[in-house]
């Protein structure tokens, strides 16, 4: 815990942080309230066996940023279990983890899905709780959003892939694109770009990574995934096979992190040949390799912005939660077109007028907004410290 705070722990958060045990199920949670002067918190819910909380406050973080860049009022949280997704008795463990944290939800944290978690699972939490405001991801049943199946945050990153394109004066209709990830995230961000034009030539899975200079037929692969989920690259074409990893340095033009993060780092940096990058997946550049694209002259559209679509969408569903009518699935769509594609070329113009790098101005940008809602709720005293 103390390396956490020594680490983390700064003037913006994180407010608190909350670990819970349960021995009859196995479950071991947590929360990271990290800041809520815009809102309370608000952030998915991961589940992996090998989560860390040093990961959990890392997104949290993220989430506080995300939110303000897309300027709806809420705080940055993140929720986290420790344990295997495909466990037999995990929707015991969801339910322990929610009895745990009754206190907290929904009056300091809603919750959301992440890694690992499904609408199911949403729908789980919100019967625990015996409140549907609890959390959002519900299924359509139920009159939630269902992220994964919209495809809410791989649509947005088809929209700022495409706003960033225009702008460079790029045909998206001419465009190689390489996609890593074939979860939620990777493969509607691949269906939405196909459907664009774009011409999608490398995907991968924890199974393995397919390339295709001409082009992967993604509504195939969509077929096969239905089937096979992530074995889907194995049985698409042994032909088109490349080494897991190779996804990131093929010929391409835009390359889309989409799996995890910290996956492009100094030691595979000077191997990408793609001049944009647009970052689906949380935090998957290191520092050192945002400092050499830049450097290279490789556009990067920062997480903050570019994988905030499921995030627009949890507004809406946040504003409907107690609202008796279903949320217009098109209302959501043209919300995420029309603020992803500002902020994507507003990230753009910003980074050309001053050169600067573009996460630099999205967290000066997100750390305004932030700090003036700290300082009208009397938070700070000065903000002469942060000049």
């Amino acid at each position: 815990m103390a390396e956490i705070f020594e680490q983390y722990m700064d003037d913006f958060g994180p407010e608190r942080i909350i670990l819970v045990h349960d021995t009859k199920t196995g479950m071991k949670g947590m929360l990271v309230i990290d800041n809520t002067a815009r809102g309370p918190g608000k952030g998915g819910c991961r589940m992996a066996p090998d989560l860390t909380l040093s990961t959990v406050a890392r997104l949290a973080r993220t989430m506080t940023w995300k939110w303000a860049m897309v300027d709806i009022f809420m705080g940055g949280a993140k929720a986290g279990i420790v344990a295997d997704p495909k466990s037999p008795n995990k929707e015991e463990i969801v339910r322990a983890y929610i009895k745990a944290l009754k206190e907290y939800i929904p009056s300091q944290y809603v919750f959301g899905l992440d890694m690992g978690l499904n609408e199911r699972d949403a729908a789980v939490v919100v019967d625990e709780l015996g409140d549907m405001g609890g959390a959002i991801g519900t299924p359509a049943e139920l009159g939630g959003l269902p992220y994964d199946q919209l495809g809410l945050t791989g649509y947005g990153v088809a929209v700022a892939a495409s706003a960033i394109a225009e702008n460079m004066n790029r045909d998206l209709r001419d465009t190689a694109i390489s996609i890593q990830g074939f979860g939620a995230v990777g493969f509607s961000a691949a269906k939405f770009l196909a459907e664009r034009g774009a011409n999608i030539v490398a995907i991968s899975s924890v199974d393995g990574a397919l390339y295709d200079p001409n082009g992967l037929d993604i509504e195939k692969l969509g077929t096969l995934r239905e089937k096979a989920g992530d074995r889907a690259v194995l049985e698409y074409s042994a032909k088109k096979a490349i080494p897991l990893g190779k996804e990131l340095t093929v010929n391409c033009d835009i390359l889309i992190p989409a799996a995890k993060q910290d996956v492009i780092t100094s030691e595979n940096v000077k191997n990408v040949k793609a001049k944009i990058v647009i970052e689906a997946a949380n935090m998957p550049t290191s520092s050192e390799a945002q400092e050499y694209l830049h450097g290279n002259g490789t556009f990067l559209l920062p997480d903050f912005i570019a994988n905030a679509g499921a995030v627009i969408g949890g507004g809406i569903a946040m504003d409907m939660r107690h609202s008796v009518n279903r949320i217009d699935k098109d209302d959501v769509y043209r919300a995420i077109e029309k603020k992803m594609s500002a902020n994507a070329k507003l990230v753009l113009e910003e980074s050309r007028r001053l050169g600067a790098l573009p996460r630099n101005i999205v967290l000066n940008m997100a750390k305004e907004r932030v700090l003036k809602a700290m300082e009208q709720r009397g938070r700070i005293s000065s903000r002469a410290v942060y000049k």
